[in-house]
């Protein structure tokens, strides 16, 4: 990897972060905050982009891919977000985020896989 590449990665991991905060607030404020369907919006979203980006452009799935998409998708937060609702009494909420969100982010990876792939 060149220098260029890596600060390229890092400046757009940076760029996803700040769209991930922004949409997350946006979604909270709308849908409110009782479960956090800003970050499974965040994860299903950036699965699906990055099923596209490494089927339709290969070459440039490190930088957007590890780079904008890593900053944008949280599976850290996803899981905090789960344990609290668990924590909170909140055990139906809890298992659907952490169980949809894993089954609709495998959804839309392959299907962005074949999207990119049609592309």
């Amino acid at each position: 990897m060149t220098p260029l590449l890596f600060v390229l990665a890092a400046v757009c991991g940076g760029l996803g972060a700040g769209v991930r905060y922004l949409v997350d607030t946006m979604v909270a404020r709308y849908a409110g905050a009782r479960f956090p369907w800003g970050v499974m919006l965040i994860n299903v979203t950036g699965s699906l982009a990055l099923g596209v980006v490494v089927g339709a452009l290969p070459e440039s799935a490190f930088v957007i891919g590890a780079g904008f998409l890593g900053g944008y998708t949280t599976f850290s937060t996803a899981m905090v977000d789960t344990v609290a609702l668990w924590r909170d009494g909140a055990r139906r909420a809890s298992a659907l985020n952490a169980v949809g969100m894993l089954v609709l982010a495998i959804l839309a990876a392959g299907g962005g896989l074949l999207i990119g792939r049609a592309l």
